[in-house]
């Protein structure tokens, strides 16, 4: 029996991170279709906004994958950080060592002595407190390490499933030939599955569907989209009642509504309201939730906007206090708001995006984080 299901959580709502099947609410479909994916051969890409919950639906497919066959060995790594080739095969050398390892405790000789010239660096892990092994490879050997790396995996009598989150990152790499050469290997292990997870909707549409790129159409696709209301509410009383309480339908749909369905946000609320009142009918309670969340997160922030110019800040306390703006260029909002030249915006635009501090749907441009959105509309 896996340790995560003997857990027992003082706050059942989760934002961060994947505890068990207990803690995580619905997502049967897409977990039984990654699933099903991911066993009969189909690499996939998935693809949703940040803290929409992708990262949950990969730790709760994995999860079932190995608690449903012993010889799945599932490895998930998030490439957000890394700024090049060399970060991306470091990343993935450690994490398949740190997997086999968590397996077989014997297993770090063997491994080492497959990959010869990797330095070992040993640590502990600063949450778990378990020993942790890095790998250093030279710079001008990643390309031979990734090759390396392969072929390890090739061998193994396992099946592997490796999620790499945000995806899209590989394109900021400043060596142009990262995603053939990370195509050429996975094409030739049979044993080996991937999920490519991404949150810029558009890079990942042009890593996977444009013709003129390795990876086109070679993975199925995958969207992930906000949990149905009425079974994210009935996951969510449930907790309540448990715990002697009750959460009321309009308070859960007001907080639904306002936040259009985000996981993360929803989750801190909900965090928030069990802590305080396991009794929650009326929506001065979440209000004063949502209050607090808003103020405790004032210092973050305030050094997010230290980093941003006039025109970035000025933009993005317009599209905050509209909430939604279909075309930020148009005289209109700009004039309403101030704002510098259509050019000057579309730099600015850019840059936020690109920061993902606005995001865009099919609606408009949104402050990604609506906590953060609260917080600027009580700008002057």
């Amino acid at each position: 029996m896996d340790k995560r299901e003997n857990t027992r959580l003082q706050n059942p709502f989760v934002y961060t991170g994947y505890v068990s099947p207990d803690y995580f609410c619905d997502r049967k479909e897409e977990t039984e279709d990654l699933i099903s994916n991911l066993r009969n051969g189909r690499n996939t890409t998935l693809i949703a906004p940040r803290r929409i919950g992708k990262t949950g639906l990969i730790k709760n497919t994995f999860y079932w994958l190995e608690s449903k066959d012993k010889d799945a060995v599932c490895i998930y790594l998030d490439i957000f950080s890394t700024k090049n080739q060399h970060d991306f095969v470091k990343m993935l050398g450690s994490a398949v060592i740190n997997r086999i390892m968590s397996l077989d405790q014997t297993a770090l000789k063997r491994i080492m002595e497959f990959f010869g010239s990797w330095r070992p660096v040993f640590g502990t892990d600063p949450m778990t407190g378990m020993p942790t092994v890095s790998v250093s490879i030279e710079p001008t050997e990643s390309d031979l390490s990734l090759g390396t790396i392969f072929d390890y995996l090739k061998q193994s009598p396992h099946q592997i499933y490796i999620a790499i989150d945000e995806f899209q990152q590989i394109t900021n790499y400043p060596e142009s030939g990262t995603e053939a050469l990370l195509r050429s290997h996975i094409q030739f292990a049979p044993n080996v599955h991937f999920i490519f997870s991404g949150s810029k909707r558009h890079i990942m549409a042009q890593i996977f569907n444009s013709p003129a790129r390795p990876f086109y159409q070679s993975t199925a696709s995958m969207g992930l989209y906000p949990l149905h209301e009425e079974i994210y509410y009935d996951f969510a009383r449930s907790f309540f009642e448990k715990a002697n309480g009750c959460l009321g339908n309009d308070v859960f749909h007001y907080i639904y509504q306002r936040f259009d369905g985000v996981t993360w946000n929803i989750q801190q609320i909900l965090n928030r309201l069990y802590e305080t009142d396991k009794r929650v009918g009326d929506e001065s309670q979440a209000n004063e939730a949502i209050r607090h969340i808003v103020s405790r997160n004032g210092m973050l922030y305030e050094g997010l906007m230290e980093f941003l110019t006039d025109n970035q800040l000025s933009l993005l306390k317009a599209i905050a206090k509209s909430g939604c703006v279909e075309s930020p260029q148009s005289n209109s909002f700009i004039r309403q708001f101030g704002l510098p030249s259509p050019s000057s915006i579309k730099t600015a635009l850019t840059v936020l995006i690109d920061k993902e501090v606005v995001y865009r749907d099919s609606k408009g441009y949104m402050v990604y984080d609506r906590f953060f959105e609260l917080w600027l509309k009580q700008l002057p």
